[in-house]
């Protein structure tokens, strides 16, 4: 009796602590909140003086992370709202709604009067009922300078056979967060976790709430059992009975001291499980143990349902945190959770494996070619593809790619196959996979996995992408990509203080200076580039890759380690470099 006293307390006493957490926040984030209101209010009296609906065929949707990407329940489309994007001074939320036809490859812009404000980090939901509906909950605004946050608690919905928004107002709902989940179950909308965050206070959430279809009323469930930590951005899938509910990983933070947060990556699972008839149900968590090749920790990771109610994970970021510098690992790699046998397995390419072994045939044969293949097939750790585009500024991103898999090969070998594959006219195409990301959207219709978007790192510069790809999660042969990236359209603006009033003093210099003197100078600095992209070792006569690799490896590091830092790994640094390098190599 003693020991289970003690262990109510300490329940009880966490309650009542994450209850004055939730008051503190509460208090100190309502007057930053009210700043945001005016101006949230301003894009809705913009939005209210449209009267009708206006539908324009338009390229693909800007580059944006953390929007919502949904499939249509009874057409062949898919309908992708708000986001935002950050271009490194001024952070911009979208609350426009696009529809994307499957069969016509083409997007729509759907201007409907009275829409949600703008926000991103919010879920939505789409259900058959009505002609097709998608429900949205939650999520976050951020003033453009990304010091105030307004957390949203209003649930919309969109009718599809109308072309109509609607805000649902009924009592009792969680309350504003964003990073949560939400999930259909029966006919119900489940809601969990999330976090709230003010300028100086945060919380994160472990609770659960659901709105019924039926009674447009919202109720906190309290089940038995020990819940998950509270934790935001986890995935969240139905069971394919209906009855419950998996959840997986997620991320938090605590406050360690005063002014320094610890971030954990959470890798456990939960089943909420439902028994009972509708109205008098008992809900219960349980702790889930699966089997399999479960994903390396990581947070930012994009979710779906495939079929047979299989868990969709795809990329992800892990970060590295030290004392003063924060550094991720962006992943591409594809994970599926089968819910009824409780067991994880890598999404592997079949396309991959196929194009190795038409390679190996076509330069061994007999045993030895066998037993290559063989090899080829045996579980093997992951293989990092480095490649890297320039953009339109000059900056160069790398993109770090994971092919779960696969196994290194000699260079020179692999050259001498493909020429002898492309003499015989019976080369293929190289293998296309979207580069890592965290914060895209996903989604699934009709079996096919579609990606847009997200965004990944790079030093202290960040990537928003408008890329959009399928994936056949039944054949499972290779990537179709529908939108390809273009790094041109990459806008960053970010610059220290001390550099802004750098420019700004050399700005008002110019503006004594003679036009001639600065067209001069631009003529020099050219000039210069000009010099400097020629003093680059040269690609000698019969040189393959590897060779030109190798001989100038020392070049290309200090290269890298100029244009990254003193502080960068030696590691990431000799990455960059062979990266440069065979950049160079296929330009010349």
């Amino acid at each position: 009796m003693g020991k289970k006293g003690k262990k109510e307390k300490k329940v009880k006493g966490a309650e009542k602590t994450a209850a004055k957490m939730e008051k503190k926040v509460s208090k100190r984030s309502k007057r930053e909140e009210e700043d945001l209101e005016v101006l949230i209010a301003e894009f809705q009296n913009l939005d209210a003086k449209k009267t009708q609906v206006v539908e324009t065929t338009c390229p693909p949707p800007s580059p944006r992370l953390s929007a919502s990407l949904s499939a249509h329940p009874e057409k062949d489309e898919l309908i992708l709202f708000g986001g935002e994007f950050f271009n490194g001074k001024k952070t911009f939320l979208y609350n426009d709604l696009f529809f994307y036809s499957v069969k016509k490859n083409s997007w729509v812009k759907s201007d409907i009067p009275n829409p949600p404000p703008p926000r991103c980090s919010h879920q939505a939901v789409v259900v058959p009922q009505g002609g097709g509906q998608l429900w949205v909950f939650g999520g976050e605004f951020a003033s453009p300078n990304g010091e105030q946050f307004y957390h949203y608690k209003d649930l919309w919905v969109l009718h599809l056979a109308t072309n109509t928004w609607e805000i649902i107002k009924a009592p009792g709902g969680p309350p504003g967060r964003s990073g949560h989940r939400m999930v259909l179950s029966k006919k119900q909308l489940l809601v969990f976790g999330g976090f709230h965050e003010s300028t100086r206070d945060f919380i994160y959430y472990n609770d659960i709430y659901s709105f019924s279809l039926d009674t447009f009323s919202w109720s906190r469930l309290a089940p038995s059992g020990s819940a998950p930590s509270p934790r935001s951005a986890c995935q969240m899938t139905s069971t394919a009975d209906g009855m419950g509910v998996v959840i997986y990983g997620g991320y938090s933070k605590v406050r360690v001291k005063k002014d320094v947060e610890k971030g954990t990556i959470h890798t456990d699972m939960f089943l909420l499980k439902r028994e009972g008839k509708d109205g008098q149900e008992k809900w219960s968590w349980s702790r889930v143990s699966p089997s399999g090749n479960k994903p390396t920790p990581r947070s930012g990771f994009s979710g779906a349902v495939g079929p047979a109610a299989r868990a969709v994970l795809f990329g992800g970021v892990c970060d590295e945190e030290e004392e003063e510098t924060l550094e991720g690992d962006f992943y591409n790699d594809l994970y599926l959770y089968d819910t009824g046998k409780n067991r994880w397995f890598p999404g592997l390419l079949r396309g991959n494996k196929s194009e190795k072994k038409k390679r190996r045939r076509g330069k061994k044969a007999g045993a030895d070619g066998e037993g290559a293949e063989r090899e080829d097939e045996a579980p093997q750790g992951p293989t990092e593809v480095i490649k890297e585009i320039v953009t339109e500024d000059g900056t160069v991103m790398t993109i770090k790619e994971v092919i779960p898999g696969a196994q290194e090969e000699d260079d020179e070998e692999e050259e001498e196959e493909e020429e002898e594959e492309d003499d015989d006219g019976s080369a293929s195409a190289p293998l296309v996979e979207p580069c890592a990301r965290s914060s895209a959207m996903a989604t699934v219709r009709q079996g096919k996995l579609f990606l847009y978007g997200g965004m990944f790192e790079v030093g202290d510069r960040q990537f928003t992408l408008n890329d959009f790809y399928s994936l056949d999660l039944n054949k499972m042969d290779q990537w179709e990509v529908l939108v390809e990236m273009d790094p041109k359209t990459q806008e960053w603006l970010d610059e220290s203080e001390s550099e802004e009033d750098e420019d700004e003093e050399e700005e008002e210099e110019a503006k004594g200076a003679e036009g001639a003197e600065g067209e001069e100078e631009e003529d020099e600095s050219e000039e210069e580039d000009q010099e400097d992209e020629e003093e680059h070792p040269p690609v000698q006569e019969g040189d393959s890759l590897t060779d030109y690799q190798t001989r100038t490896e020392q070049y290309w590091i200090g290269l890298a380690r100029a244009n990254m830092g003193a502080d960068a790994k030696d590691k990431k640094v000799a990455k960059v470099a062979l990266a440069m390098a065979k950049v160079f190599f296929e330009d010349q």
